[in-house]
């Protein structure tokens, strides 16, 4: 598919050449994507002149080089953009007030696709970002789906890419947009990575019925339990006492994996022998087997990994892959995808085959599609053996080749397995002001961390930066303050056009929150668009930020604690972030009260009589080396020392 992007154009000039488009004045894009300096108001185009224009901006720039960096070294200065692609390029392109999940018009989708996702890259490049980073791509299975699109998380077959993806006006498969994407963006001299799900899988994934023995499989008469209840006879998390909890916790907690505590009787009896390949059919969306002896059997849900009291009931679209099999093991628990027991995690009970099918997985992205990089959606639960296998496959195929975990935390062990970054928390740290400051500023000023980290305000698991407290103002100083850390500055889709509704309600969300964001309105499930028109916005100012980190970039994504300073004002809300190396510096000067001024006096490491505010062009003076002033809520200043 080396030439995807040539064909795409040829597709797109052959319809232009024969006038099609031209008659049709309803399709209408944001804005934005015709420039993103201008108004964000819808401006009616000719869909097949207006993809076609964008095409040949990119084909028409000298090829720009990526970030160099063997074993994903690079990631240090990647700065990220984070596309959720049906959802951060849908629109509604005939404004007759409805996002539709059919095509419209001769074949255009509203939803997101891979043609416009690339009508996005030179806008993307333009504001300072070099990495993009897709959330899953591939085919989303339909038992127990969420919304109307299903969870792009339950991955029906990681080796086929999902449909939708695809505009069906051009005639193209959907793999070969996707290869389309990739080069525009290699073209522009970004990093694509990729977010996959080896351990779980959707309850109608297609490898169950050629490989049923890679899957759990309990009574098809079990049924399953509801929010709340704690009946044993119905399936959820297998249900264990406080004693049988707190020698779990303990025993896991000092690392010990021999004979852990397995689930009550009554919940191993629901688990069945996969049943004969032969025998396993569809029953609507449902994968049905019948063993030998005439009991029909079906695949569970899957639940939180850990800990074992998580009060989540299960999952209704995924399910976790048999990675080993024993007999004493035969069902879903804590020891059996997480913290495997040791009798169980030996390499003669290792499901091969699966092992292989799964290893392969990135070097075949690496070969049809040119990626370079992927975060590993819940790598913790992965045997070791199977992580590192997957790690080495994969930088055989592509030595630079990234890898990325959504871990919270910062563990250097990572950084052994061959990880380049890590989430981390700075999502959550950056809105608690004592937890920013002690847990993160101050590691990072004493002894810096193993791993880079995503410095976003928000995911598309929390809350929207925009929606909380301090609204705009407060969003632009958590994106400010990300761009001078040794980290990976990370825009999720629709924080720079200040959308406010959340993508899914899976972080820092209270339970009176829950309610009014059902799955209908979560673009994690359904169909939905960002606020492409929305004004004001943060378009202008993560330009400006930006480009004040890639003029200092080699000072920032330096880890070295000795380029790292944290001075104090005598206002606890106020603090300064100062990175320098001989006589270079910046400092980022924010307060962290999204709701109140501040007045403060802040010492400074430098002699000058005043700073001078990179994004304001504002020259602060100085009284014996401290800035006194008074900061908005939210305020934020990055000074030139």
């Amino acid at each position: 598919m080396k030439d995807a992007l040539l064909i795409l154009r040829d597709r797109l000039s052959q319809a232009v050449a024969l006038g099609k488009g031209e008659d049709r004045k309803e399709y209408a894009v944001p804005g934005l994507w015709v420039d993103p300096s201008g108004p964000p108001a819808r401006r009616k185009v000719n869909p097949y002149r207006f993809y076609l224009e964008r095409v040949e901006e990119i084909l028409h720039q000298p090829p720009e080089p990526p970030l160099a960096g063997k074993d994903g070294a690079w990631s240090r200065q990647a700065v990220t953009y984070n596309v959720l692609v049906r959802a951060t390029t849908a629109f509604d392109h005939d404004g007759d007030g409805r996002l539709s999940t059919e095509p419209i018009g001769d074949g255009w989708r509203e939803t997101g696709t891979f043609l416009k996702s690339i009508a996005l890259l030179p806008i993307l490049r333009s504001l300072g970002f070099n990495v993009i980073h897709l959330l899953p791509i591939t085919a989303v299975g339909r038992d127990g789906h969420k919304g109307n699109l299903g969870s792009i998380y339950a991955i029906q077959n990681p080796y086929r890419l999902d449909p939708l993806l695809s505009e069906p006006i051009l005639g193209m498969e959907v793999e070969e947009e996707f290869a389309a994407f990739v080069q525009a963006a290699h073209h522009l001299g970004m990093r694509v990575v990729v977010e996959f799900a080896f351990r779980t899988a959707s309850l109608d994934a297609d490898w169950a019925a050629e490989h049923p023995e890679w899957f759990y499989w309990i009574r098809a008469d079990v049924p399953d339990r509801g929010p709340g209840e704690v009946r044993e006879d119905a399936y959820g998390a297998p249900v264990f006492t406080p004693e049988e909890l707190a020698v779990i916790k303990e025993r896991v907690m000092r690392g010990e994996r021999s004979d852990l505590i397995p689930p009550h009787e009554v919940y191993r009896r629901m688990f069945t022998p996969p049943p004969p390949r032969e025998s396993v059919h569809k029953e609507g969306d449902r994968w049905i087997g019948v063993l030998p002896d005439g009991t029909r059997v079906r695949i569970p849900g899957a639940f939180a990994d850990w800990p074992p009291d998580d009060p989540q009931p299960p999952w209704t679209d995924v399910t976790y892959l048999r990675l080993y099999d024993h007999p004493d093991f035969n069902y879903i628990a804590y020891n059996t995808v997480r913290m495997y027991d040791a009798r169980l995690a030996r390499p003669e009970n290792a499901m091969e085959p699966l092992w292989r099918h799964i290893v392969e997985i990135l070097p075949y992205y690496c070969r049809t599609f040119g990626i370079d990089g992927a975060m590993v959606d819940m790598g913790h639960a992965l045997p070791p053996d199977l992580k590192r296998r997957i790690v080495e496959a994969a930088r055989a195929v592509h030595p630079e080749f990234a890898f990325w975990d959504e871990t919270f935390s910062y563990d250097g062990g990572l950084a052994e397995e061959g990880y380049n970054a890590v989430i981390g928390n700075y999502w959550w740290a950056v809105w608690r002001p004592e937890h920013l400051v002690n847990s993160l500023l101050r590691p990072l000023a004493q002894t810096g961390l193993p791993l880079p980290f995503f410095a976003g305000p928000e995911s598309h698991n929390t809350p929207r930066a925009a929606a909380r407290p301090g609204g705009l103002a407060a969003a632009r100083m958590a994106w400010g303050l990300g761009c001078v850390l040794p980290a990976i500055p990370f825009c999720h889709s629709g924080l720079e056009v200040a959308e406010m509704m959340p993508v899914n309600t899976g972080l820092d969300f209270t339970p009176e929150e829950l309610p009014h964001y059902p799955q209908e309105k979560l673009a994690l499930f359904s169909a939905v668009a960002y606020g492409w028109e929305n004004e004001p916005n943060l378009v202008d100012w993560i330009a400006r930020t930006l480009e004040v980190r890639a003029r200092y970039a080699d000072l920032i994504a330096d880890p070295d604690p000795s380029t790292f300073r944290l001075p104090e004002s005598d206002d606890p809300m106020v603090w300064a972030v100062v990175r320098c190396r001989g006589d270079v510096g910046i400092a980022a000067v924010v307060n962290l009260d999204p709701e109140r001024a501040r007045r403060f006096s802040l010492p400074l490491p430098t002699s000058r009589s005043a700073v001078h505010d990179l994004l304001t062009g504002e020259s602060l003076p100085l009284r014996e080396g401290r800035l006194d002033a008074e900061w908005p809520p939210g305020g934020f200043a990055l000074l030139e020392l």
